[in-house]
């Protein structure tokens, strides 16, 4: 019998067919073990810890340009647009204000990037005509180095030297020192708009957006606004990418110009392009790749001149040799595309 077939036929016969195993949700849940255990673990190496919370702020915007890519074929070079725009608000808010309470400024960054990129892809997408994917690449590109130059220039909000000395995040009195707490706060974030994200893209909005990768045109032939289901899909992004930039703009005590720029965004294309695109958790294991390995080359004396050669290198060969990532390695397509709707029980 032909292995193809023994599925079906199966089902015809009234048996239940084997279902294939499931890696993915092996893959979140070791991943998740690991981030909750790692404090615990690395207790007595504070530096390994800010690593660990720089990781998974990364990671935020990495899955915010994911959505874009992977799940609505927008390749987006404008996500630290959103990510710098509210890490400057954050900073201006405290220094101007005197607030950094968590409860509203985390909030307010989400509002500020999700309104950002509303207005951006409403500008590039939700025209007359559908765009092209290189007109809205270039237009995001061109946002995010235009608001880079700007702020270079503008000496409110410190021109190139950017705005240091950020206020503490502070939830009442208590103020989120670094290490411990403050990994708490930001892993309590990914896992939240993880959680979020995965609902979305298993919702009937997913299935419209699985359409869509398989075949716009064919979506739109149906009768669906493709582009306004990239817009909407767009916009909750900014809204992680705010989130991620507030969260850096603490973790660090610092925002600058680079922060909003080109370069910022296309490290966050290379985070996914190295874990994958399309499944949600490829881009935070992209993005510990990739930083990991940069700390590790960077802190060894023999390399350390040539680190940035060989990260391009490793970057460069897994692109071109695996172009669904490392997460390609262990995960069908079948699966990365995904099931949706009611499944009926067998009678």
């Amino acid at each position: 019998m032909d292995a193809a077939a023994r599925p079906s036929t199966l089902r015809k016969a009234g048996l239940p067919a084997k279902r294939p195993l499931r890696v993915l949700p092996v893959i979140e849940l070791a991943v998740l073990v690991v981030l909750v255990a790692a404090p615990v673990v690395l207790s007595g190496r504070a530096e390994l810890i800010t690593l660990m919370t720089n990781v998974i702020i990364l990671s935020l915007l990495a899955i915010s340009f994911d959505l874009c890519w992977g799940f609505s074929g927008i390749m987006s070079f404008g996500q630290a647009l959103f990510f710098g725009v509210a890490g400057y608000v954050v900073a201006l808010v405290g220094r101007d204000l005197d607030f950094s309470q968590l409860w509203g400024t985390l909030p307010l960054a989400m509002l500020v990037g999700g309104l950002l990129a509303a207005a951006l892809v409403a500008f590039l997408l939700l025209g007359r005509k559908a765009p092209s994917s290189i007109f809205v690449a270039f237009g995001t590109l061109t946002g995010a180095y235009a608001a880079e130059r700007l702020v270079a220039g503008w000496q409110y909000v410190g021109a190139g030297n950017g705005l240091s000395a950020i206020k503490l995040m502070g939830f009442g009195s208590f103020e989120f020192v670094e290490r411990v707490e403050f990994y708490s706060v930001v892993l309590t974030a990914l896992v939240l708009v993880y959680a979020a994200s995965r609902w979305l893209v298993r919702s009937q909005l997913g299935l419209v957006l699985a359409g869509m990768r398989q075949n716009e045109e064919r979506l739109a032939f149906f009768g669906y606004r493709v582009q306004v289901f990239k817009a909407l899909v767009f916009s909750f992004a900014g809204v992680i990418a705010g989130l991620s930039g507030a969260l850096y703009s603490y973790h660090q005590g610092f925002t600058g110009p680079s922060n909003l720029g080109p370069g910022l965004s296309t490290t966050a294309v290379i985070y996914c392009l190295f874990g994958g695109s399309g499944t949600l958790i490829d881009p935070v294991l992209g993005t510990a790749a990739i930083e990991l390995l940069n700390y590790v080359l960077a802190d060894t004396d023999a390399i350390r001149q040539f680190w940035p050669v060989i990260l391009g290198v490793v970057l460069l060969v897994v692109v071109m040799f695996q172009p669904t990532g490392l997460l390609g390695l262990v995960v069908s397509a079948r699966e990365r595309i995904g099931s949706f709707g009611v499944r009926r029980r067998p009678g």
